[in-house]
């Protein structure tokens, strides 16, 4: 199963924005992209794929969005901000509730720390994009791995401090969009898990 976390230090952390403004909503347009360029692909959904969103905006942060292959998910960027909008609804208000609100779709209260420290003691290889990081393709990938992914403005100063105990790997001498960088590695893991 590959995983990603992507991190958003301005996505909304509650359902009330516009599905027609998602700019204005802290680059929601951003997070569909990076949930269509980590599902799917030309002709069927990806189902070997488990998506972790943490949204460090107002007013609820921070925030945790799990997804995971459904039968039933929509390429439209429209119908993925209708289900954003329609789980930060649901957020459950006690830290340590896990609340499933559709297949393959969950919602709680957890940080960017707490995430990244519990998939490490799960065993997970757990890697940070960065453009000083060891190239990708000389990584010898074990389908346990956990790519941590930042928004357009990158970590905060106490996000980076924790984020450098972190390995870092790089998708090629460009920097990219966060959505390419999701297609970029689901790339490679299926040129090198295939």
């Amino acid at each position: 199963m590959r995983e990603f976390i992507y991190y958003s230090k301005s996505a909304v952390t509650t359902g009330n924005f516009n599905t027609d403004e998602l700019m204005k909503a802290g680059r929601m347009d951003i997070v569909c992209n990076v949930i269509i360029s980590a599902f799917f692909i030309s002709n069927h959904t990806r189902e070997d794929v488990k998506l972790h969103l943490i949204f460090d905006g107002p007013p609820n942060a921070p925030v945790h969005l799990i997804f995971e292959y459904d039968k039933e998910m929509s390429i439209s960027k429209k119908d993925i901000a209708g289900l954003i909008r329609r789980m930060l609804y649901k957020l459950p208000s006690d830290p340590g509730e896990v609340r499933k609100v559709f297949p393959g779709c969950s919602i709680e209260r957890k940080g960017f720390e707490s995430l990244v420290k519990e998939l490490d003691k799960q065993g997970k290889n757990v890697f940070l994009l960065d453009e000083d990081g060891a190239d990708i393709r000389k990584m010898e990938l074990k389908g346990n791995e956990v790519f941590i992914i930042g928004d357009q403005n990158g970590f905060p100063a106490g996000k980076r401090k924790f984020l450098k105990q972190i390995d870092k790997t790089s998708v090629g001498p460009q920097i990219y969009f966060a959505s390419q960088v999701l297609t970029l590695i689901n790339n490679e893991i299926d040129r090198k898990l295939k």
